[in-house]
């Protein structure tokens, strides 16, 4: 397995923890435990971080390109019209 291989999988790996904590945290009535999670979620965040930080270093991810101001504006319109009925 090469280095690139493994990187891609840490970063899936990380990002279906990330969402495993995004789901279980708001379930979670107990304080105790849900501060506990919203840590663990936290250091998994600076985890997910830094291994994308060496992908793009490596050229192993290329992120998309940035949207144009009127892609951008054409989105919000869309998200702030009142819903048709």
């Amino acid at each position: 397995m090469n280095e690139k291989t493994m990187v891609s999988d840490a970063l899936v790996g990380v990002n279906g923890e990330l969402k495993m904590f995004g789901d279980m945290i708001p379930q979670t009535e107990n304080k105790e435990l849900k501060q506990c999670l919203k840590q663990i979620r936290n250091e998994c965040e600076m985890s997910q971080e830094k291994l994308y930080h060496v992908a793009r270093q490596k050229g192993y991810y290329v992120p998309a390109q940035k949207a144009s101001e009127q892609e951008i504006q054409h989105v919000k319109n869309i998200l702030t019209q009142p819903a048709m009925k």
